[in-house]
């Protein structure tokens, strides 16, 4: 690392944007200090001043990318004046878009190892999204006695939707390349008939 590498303020928001194009274009295994020093045309070494461990360049990379997904989540969600069973369908219509929109990122932000070191707080990042799915599914389900376990059923389905669709085997199995019909009948079994419309 030279001096001046070590000595430029903007390095490391630079070494995240590149990180996060990187990841955009070639996905999550594309990743490496190397590769992101490299593309920010800086020494292999320079990243560390920043980012002392790879984890933690990936957890600020991640971190946008949840940044990303709950700006495109208030979004969806708009002013809040939808019903609830409209508005858990169209915060999951967002939540599908983006990871088959963004799958190297999506990948990414969701990979066990970053979610469990603590780096960056992403787990502080990423559930108070979910804690808004729970919130809308208490208010669309008000029976349920579990609205988090409803919630989290949901989540799963809908993160098995965007692996599958992103690897091309819904596709195949449905005749279809709209996820809608799919999305529909998740939110009408975990909602009740009628929710996925």
């Amino acid at each position: 690392m030279t001096a001046a590498e070590d000595q430029e303020p903007g390095l490391r928001a630079r070494l995240v944007e590149v990180g996060i194009d990187l990841v955009n274009r070639e996905g999550a295994q594309a990743l490496t200090l190397r590769e992101i020093a490299r593309r920010a045309g800086v020494s292999h070494g320079a990243p560390r001043r920043h980012f002392p461990t790879h984890l933690e360049l990936l957890s600020a990379i991640a971190r946008r990318g949840f940044d990303a997904l709950g700006e495109r989540a208030r979004e969806a969600l708009g002013d809040g004046s939808a019903s609830p069973p409209e508005q858990v369908a169209a915060l999951c219509r967002a939540y599908l878009e983006f990871a088959l929109s963004r799958p190297g990122m999506y990948e990414l932000m969701f990979r066990h190892d970053l979610l469990a070191s603590g780096n960056l707080g992403l787990r502080d990042t990423s559930l108070p999204l979910f804690g808004v799915l729970v919130e809308l599914v208490g208010r669309a389900r008000p029976d349920t006695a579990d609205a988090r376990a409803v919630a989290a059923a949901l989540w799963a389905n809908l993160h098995g939707i965007a692996q599958l669709w992103g690897w091309g085997s819904l596709q195949l199995a449905t005749g279809t390349e709209d996820f809608d019909p799919l999305l529909r009948t998740v939110l009408d079994a975990h909602l009740g008939p009628g929710s996925g419309r």
